[in-house]
């Protein structure tokens, strides 16, 4: 079943905090640790997931860390809820008890995670990246919260 889960909303702020941040160099998982207030070890799992699907490039080195695999209008917010959620919506998991439910209520589930999954296919990390300046988030905004 599609939720919105917390590892979505994370994992969401992680691909953000790259695009953001990595417009130079690569971002350190750390810095997003710190930015963000992401557990390390969870968000370590979560961006090598990513990398291995192709959503984000991991750059070995002592510059090292993660960058966008594909420019942010390339990358939506459908393609990281899938991923860490492993959400197919022809995947049907509902163990039916009834008739009514079996013939009903799953087949309009199934219709409305699927529209959700289209909805959020529609919104790139270029628009996230977009909304958060026109709602004056900045690098350092960002950077005074990390050394407050």
């Amino acid at each position: 079943m599609l939720r919105l889960s917390k590892k979505s909303v994370l994992a969401l702020e992680a691909v953000l905090d790259v695009a953001f941040y990595a417009r130079v160099s690569p971002v350190q998982s750390r810095e997003i640790t710190a930015r963000q207030g992401i557990p390390h070890r969870y968000l370590e799992q979560v961006m090598q997931r990513l990398a291995r699907d192709g959503v984000l490039k991991g750059v070995r080195g002592p510059r090292g860390g993660y960058m966008l695999a594909r420019p942010g209008h390339e990358v939506t917010v459908g393609d990281i809820v899938r991923i860490v959620n492993d959400v197919d919506p022809d995947d049907d998991d509902t163990v039916s008890i009834s008739e009514l439910a079996s013939k009903v209520v799953s087949p309009l589930w199934s219709e409305i995670e699927g529209n959700i999954l289209r909805w959020f296919d529609d919104i790139t990390i270029t628009d996230l990246c977009d909304m958060a300046d026109r709602r004056g988030v900045s690098p350092q905004s960002m950077v005074h919260k990390m050394a407050g």
